[in-house]
């Protein structure tokens, strides 16, 4: 049994719906060592999330930000957090319904993601910087 422990920054991104698979791969190059393992990612902020989703059609994305953006938008008048904006307390509603981490099989040093998934940065600032991931790999060579 090997653990593996690091923190992983993320380039900063739009305000959006963004696929960060690839991204994430090449930080965590220490995957491919692993035969069965569980790798673990969490996200340290509070107005973005991680979320598995279809990677395919980038209408998806879109379709999810404009979705989440009707639901909870921006200026809602009954909010009263709203120290660093209108899109404050948006931003942490949707952190909180999409969650902060992920749990992702590792089967033959790859994610066993299904074909048409991938792992998306939910961003729900619209100046956010580079977000942090601490990502914990743990199991068997």
């Amino acid at each position: 049994m090997r653990l593996v422990q690091k923190t992983i920054t993320l380039k900063p991104k739009d305000r959006g719906v963004h696929l960060v698979t690839e991204e994430i791969i090449k930080k965590v190059p220490e995957v491919r060592e692993f035969k069965n393992a569980l790798l673990h990612l969490f996200l340290q902020h509070t107005s973005a999330a991680l979320t598995i989703n279809e990677n395919a059609d980038p209408d998806v994305r879109t379709d999810t930000e404009t979705f989440i953006d009707e639901l909870i938008p921006d200026g809602y008048p009954k909010f009263t957090h709203i120290l660093e904006g209108r899109d404050d307390m948006p931003a942490h509603i949707k952190s909180m319904l999409f969650g902060c981490q992920l749990t992702i099989p590792v089967t033959d040093g790859r994610l066993a993601l299904g074909t048409w998934q991938g792992i998306y940065l939910i961003e729900a600032r619209n100046y956010a910087g580079s977000r942090r991931v601490v990502v914990t790999l743990q199991g068997y060579m």
